[in-house]
């Protein structure tokens, strides 16, 4: 059976960072680098390549600097020319007229309600979701989002990305009631958010990747506040569980938490080791590093 194509995807970029300060005072944290590219780059690459079409950002005050990465940077653009140099550095940084959609979630109200505010861009159609702040890094050059189009072709429906991760790290995540498996598909019978220690359904969590119907806006529309006292999008999926076929798809890769410092510095020393131009000195440094911080606490 034919399902609608998964052409646009929405990308809540209004927060503010403030794990980060002072770095993202100026900067949005979406445009720190990992490695050589920004985070919602990688994003956006992820996107293109499981087939999306236009790019929604839902930015905030002091985010315009997102909307100018993916401009024309004339004066980068001019000078490099004119001095010969390669500008292949620069492809995939600008987004086609009509591509690429931003607006404004005036109010930090939590993702729920970031999504609701691209209501009248998603329309009628399917969408996916991604949050920037998780770099995911697909096995066997698949990224995450292309999984999960590729599973939407088989199962139709609402599908979000799961990921195992220790039963002690549930409470900050939402969380599956899983049911019944096959394969890397597994049925959702209901969505916890942030459980209490102890009470998570399973450890399989939601790592910021969703493929949703439109009806979601609509229970949005109405979403009363959940934890943290936010709108939260987990409530929201919850409440369409058992009216559509709901699933998460298991995800081949690597995750890296990039709104944590670790996990930050953790996707940037990964990829760094895995770049032909990149990985050998780094591994160097890093066994030269260890070394001197061994013989600095042995003194």
């Amino acid at each position: 059976m034919p399902y609608k194509p998964i052409r646009k995807a929405v990308f809540p970029v209004a927060g503010l960072g403030t794990r980060f300060l002072p770095a993202t005072k100026s900067v949005p944290k979406e445009l720190l680098p990992v490695v050589d590219r920004p985070l919602i780059q990688y994003a956006v690459d992820e996107a293109r390549e499981a087939g999306i079409e236009q790019m929604i950002f839902v930015t905030g005050r002091g985010k315009g600097a997102i909307e100018d990465y993916f401009d024309m940077a004339f004066e980068a653009e001019a000078t490099q020319r004119e001095r010969g140099k390669d500008l292949s550095a620069l492809e995939g940084t600008r987004l086609a007229p009509g591509n690429a959609v931003f607006l404004r979630q005036q109010e930090p109200l939590g993702l729920g309600h970031a999504i609701w505010c691209a209501r009248d861009i998603v329309g009628d159609e399917p969408f996916a979701i991604l949050l920037p702040d998780e770099f995911m890094k697909g096995a066997l050059g698949r990224g995450c989002l292309k999984q999960m189009v590729d599973a939407y072709h088989q199962v139709g429906g609402n599908l979000v990305c799961a990921l195992e991760v220790p039963i002690a790290e549930t409470p900050s995540y939402g969380v599956i009631d899983p049911g019944a498996r096959n394969g890397a598909l597994t049925e959702v019978k209901g969505l916890v958010e942030k459980p209490a220690p102890g009470t998570a359904p399973s450890n399989l969590i939601l790592p910021g990747r969703y493929i949703l119907q439109p009806d979601v806006m609509k229970v949005l529309e109405t979403q009363e506040k959940g934890a943290g006292g936010e709108v939260q999008l987990t409530d929201a999926m919850a409440s369409m569980i058992g009216e559509q076929p709901f699933h998460g798809v298991t995800f081949d890769g690597r995750r890296f938490d990039c709104g944590s410092k670790a996990g930050y510095i953790e996707a940037n020393l990964a990829l760094a080791l895995g770049r032909e131009d990149l990985g050998e000195h780094i591994r160097q440094f890093a066994i030269a590093e260890l070394a001197a911080m061994q013989i600095m606490a042995a003194a």
